[in-house]
C-alpha cells in the first residue's frame, strides 16, 4: 500500500464518502494480519503503554519504546501506511525538539506520518513539520496526555460553546497542514459538526458514525484483556478466553506427559 496509499488518498476518500479504517498495531504479526484484512492506516498508538507494556496510562511511554514498536510494525507490514503516535513530552518542549523527534519516525522506524495531540498552540510545530516534509495527523477532544490536568478521561464538546471551540481548533490545525484529524470522546453531533467543517478527513474514536473514518485499539477489538471495555469500543472476539484455554490445555498436557508426543519428538 505504501506506493498506492498516501496522504492525498485519504482526502479523496472523504470526497467520495468512503470510510477510512484505522487500527492500532504494536507488533509485526498483528500488523501483518491487519494489513491483509484491508485496514488502511496502522496507528502505532501510545496506548501500547497501558495495553501492552502494563503501565497505568500513556504517560510513561518513552520515545525509544515507541520507535521500537513502530519499526516492528513496519517489518510486519512493509507496504502499509503507518502512523507513529508521538509520546507524552516528545514534542511539547519546543518546535526544534518536536521536529527532530518526528523525523526519527520517518528516518529510523519507516513510518509514513506522525500523530500528535493538538491544540491551537501546536500550530507552529505542525507548520514546521509539514514544511520539512513530515505528514502530521492531529488529535483533539479527549486527549490522554492531559489526563492529569483534566482529572480523568472526560467527554468534550457537549455544550454549544465547547463544540464551537473544537471546530475552531480543527480549522486552525487544518490550515496549519495536518492531513487528517482524530476526534476522541465527543458527542456524535459534535463529531459530525467538526467533520463537516473540514476538507481533510476525521477519524473518530468515540466521536460518532459521522466521522470520515474510525480507529479502535486492537486489544479492545480482539478482547485480549478481560475486564473494562470503553463505551466506544466493540469486542469482535474474546481472545483472552481462547488464549487462556490454550494455555491451560498446554499445562495439563505437560503435567500428564501427553506433550511432547511421538509426533513432537525426534528419533
Amino acid at each position: 500500500m505504501a506506493g498506492k496509499i498516501n496522504v492525498g488518498t485519504f482526502r479523496r476518500m472523504k470526497e467520495r464518502g468512503e470510510k477510512i479504517v484505522m487500527l492500532t498495531a504494536y507488533d509485526a504479526p498483528t500488523a501483518a494480519l491487519a494489513a491483509a484484512a484491508g485496514v488502511e492506516i496502522l496507528l502505532v498508538g501510545d496506548s501500547m503503554s497501558n495495553t501492552i507494556l502494563g503501565y497505568e496510562n500513556t504517560l510513561p511511554l518513552t520515545l525509544e519504546q515507541s520507535l521500537h514498536h513502530c519499526a516492528a510494525v513496519r517489518r510486519g507490514a512493509p507496504e502499509a501506511f503507518i502512523v507513529g503516535d508521538m509520546p507524552f513530552m516528545s514534542y511539547e518542549v519546543s518546535v526544534e525538539q518536536g521536529l527532530a523527534n518526528a523525523a526519527r519516525y520517518l528516518k529510523e522506524a519507516g513510518c509514513n506520518a506522525v500523530k500528535i495531540e493538538s491544540s491551537p498552540g501546536s500550530v507552529p510545530l505542525i507548520e514546521r513539520m509539514v514544511d520539512c516534509g513530515i505528514p502530521v495527523m492531529g488529535h483533539i477532544g479527549l486527549m490522554p496526555h492531559r489526563v492529569m490536568v483534566s482529572g480523568g478521561y472526560k467527554i468534550t464538546g457537549r455544550s454549544e460553546e465547547d463544540a464551537a471551540k473544537l471546530v475552531e481548533t480543527a480549522r486552525a490545525l487544518e490550515k496549519a497542514g495536518i492531513f487528517s484529524l482524530v476526534l476522541e470522546g465527543m458527542p456524535t453531533a459534535t463529531g459530525a459538526q467538526v467533520s463537516a467543517a473540514l476538507k481533510i478527513p476525521t477519524i473518530g474514536i468515540g466521536a460518532g458514525v459521522e466521522c470520515d473514518g474510525q480507529v479502535q485499539v486492537v486489544t479492545d477489538l480482539l478482547g485480549l484483556i478481560d475486564g473494562f471495555l470503553p463505551k466506544h469500543a466493540k469486542r469482535y472476539v474474546e481472545l483472552h478466553k481462547v488464549i487462556g484455554e490454550a494455555f491451560s490445555q498446554y499445562v495439563a498436557d505437560v503435567k500428564n506427559s501427553d506433550f511432547p508426543g511421538p509426533e513432537n519428538s525426534f528419533s
